[in-house]
C-alpha cells in the first residue's frame, strides 16, 4: 500500500502515545500478580463476521513493547473472517502480552469494523467508476489506524489532514467573500509559499458550480448534498475539466444511485464515525 502517512516514525509515535495513555506509571495488575519470568500463550478469538484489519499494527504493538514476543498469524489484513475463528497466536512474556492486550484489541476491533463497513459500501457501488473515499471525520489521535482500515476494506483515503490538500468548503467560500475570491486568494497563497497542493472546492448548487467553471484553477469539485439528477447535470457542465466528488448524507440506500451518475469519487464520513466495533478477545490457552 502506498500510504504516505504509514511511516515507521508515525506508527511508532502512535503506539508510544497509546501505550503511555494506558500503562502510565506501570501495569500494576500484571507487575503485582505475574512473576517476572512467567511465559504464556494466547490467541485472538474473533466473535463477529467481517473483514479483519489491524493485524500488522497488532504485531508492531507487541514488538514495540517486547521484541521477543513470538506471533503466528492465521489470518492477514483484509481477510474475510467468521465468528469463532482465530486470528493469531502470541507467545512469550506473560506481562508483555497482558500489557499489550487492550491496545491491540482496541485497534483490531475498531479497524476491523471500519474495514468491514467500507467493504460493504464498496460492494454497493461495484461495477461503477466511482471510488469510495473517507473523510477527516475521525477520532482525534486515532486517524492513522482509521484511515489505514479504510484502505484495507477497499476504500481510498481522502486527504489525511489540513496540510496535504486544499479543500475550500462552504464556510471558506462564505468567509472569503465568494467562490472567485476563495479560489484566487488560495492560488496566490500557494504560489507565494511555493506549495504544490491540489485544490478541491465544494459547491452547493449548479449556480455555484457555474462560478467555479468561470474561474477554473481547481482540480476537483465536490458536489455537496445534490440530488442524482443535479449531479448528472453538474458532471455534464464540468465536461471532464475537473474530477468530481459527491458528498453529504450518503447512505447505504442512496450510494448506488449516486455512483450511477458517473461521479469520480463518493465520500462517506460514516466509514469512520458510525461504525460498530467488531467483537474480539485475547485468551490464554
Amino acid at each position: 500500500m502506498n500510504l504516505p502517512y504509514l511511516t515507521t516514525k508515525n506508527i511508532n509515535a502512535f503506539i508510544k502515545a497509546a501505550l503511555a495513555e494506558d500503562i502510565g506509571s506501570g501495569d500494576h495488575s500484571s507487575l503485582g500478580s505475574i512473576p517476572e519470568n512467567a511465559t504464556s500463550k494466547a490467541h485472538l478469538i474473533i466473535k463477529d463476521d467481517g473483514v479483519i484489519a489491524g493485524l500488522e499494527l497488532a504485531e508492531k504493538i507487541f514488538h514495540y513493547l517486547d521484541k521477543d514476543l513470538q506471533l503466528e498469524f492465521i489470518k492477514k489484513d483484509g481477510d474475510m473472517v467468521e465468528h469463532g475463528e482465530v486470528g493469531f497466536n502470541v507467545e512469550g512474556s506473560s506481562r508483555s502480552i497482558l500489557s499489550s492486550e487492550r491496545l491491540v484489541l482496541n485497534c483490531l476491533q475498531r479497524m476491523s469494523a471500519i474495514a468491514t463497513y467500507t467493504h460493504h459500501m464498496n460492494q454497493l457501488i461495484k461495477g461503477s467508476k466511482a471510488k469510495l473515499l473517507d473523510t477527516r471525520k475521525t477520532t482525534p489521535l486515532f486517524r492513522l489506524p482509521e484511515k489505514w482500515a479504510v484502505v484495507i476494506g477497499g476504500g481510498v483515503n481522502h486527504r489525511f489532514g489540513l496540510y496535504d490538500m486544499v479543500m475550500l468548503k462552504d464556510n471558506h467560500i462564505d468567509m472569503a467573500g465568494g467562490v472567485k475570491n476563495a479560489i484566487n486568494q488560495t492560488v496566490a497563497y500557494l504560489e507565494k509559499n511555493d506549495l504544490k497542493l491540489d485544490i478541491e472546492i465544494e459547491v452547493r448548487s449548479l449556480k455555484e458550480l457555474d462560478e467555479v467553471l468561470q474561474v477554473g484553477k481547481v482540480n476537483r469539485v465536490m458536489l455537496d448534498n445534490m440530488l442524482p439528477s443535479d449531479i448528472r447535470q453538474a458532471i455534464k457542465m464540468i465536461g471532464g475539466r475537473f474530477e468530481t466528488e459527491a458528498s453529504g448524507g450518503i447512505t447505504e440506500k442512496t450510494i448506488a444511485e449516486i455512483a450511477e451518475t458517473g461521479v469520480d469519487f463518493i465520500s462517506v464520513g460514516a466509514l469512520t464515525h458510525s461504525y460498530k466495533s467488531m467483537d474480539m478477545s485475547l485468551k490464554a490457552f
